[in-house]
């Protein structure tokens, strides 16, 4: 499998472009807080869910705290993804200072 991401090497590749961030959490943890430009696709749904995404584009996989996205890596890497998954997830994202969206964003529990 690819490299795992910390949440600032995962910043500095939104930073640069052509990548692309799911987030396999469900609708209310999304909801509640996000990073900006993430595509949701909850893990229960990936199977269906992959062919939203472009194999030509890296994943960055994120979640909570990086279980459920260390899974979803795992698939989308035996389908055929370059794949990348962050570090102690949403949680150590929020711990660096990152921004979360919407404004107020939070992390919610699962």
């Amino acid at each position: 499998m690819a490299a795992d991401y910390t949440p600032n090497q995962v910043k500095a590749q939104l930073l640069q472009g052509d990548v692309q961030l799911l987030d396999v959490r469900q609708q209310h943890e999304y909801d509640a807080g996000r990073i900006s430009g993430a595509k949701l696709i909850p893990l229960s749904e990936l199977a269906a869910g992959a062919q939203e995404l472009d194999k030509e584009r890296p994943v960055i996989v994120y979640c909570r705290s990086g279980g459920r996205s260390a899974m979803a890596a795992t698939a989308l890497e035996q389908a055929g993804f370059e794949v990348h998954n962050m570090t102690g997830g949403l949680l150590a994202w929020s711990e660096n200072g990152l921004e979360l969206e919407p404004e107020g964003g939070e992390v919610a529990e699962p």
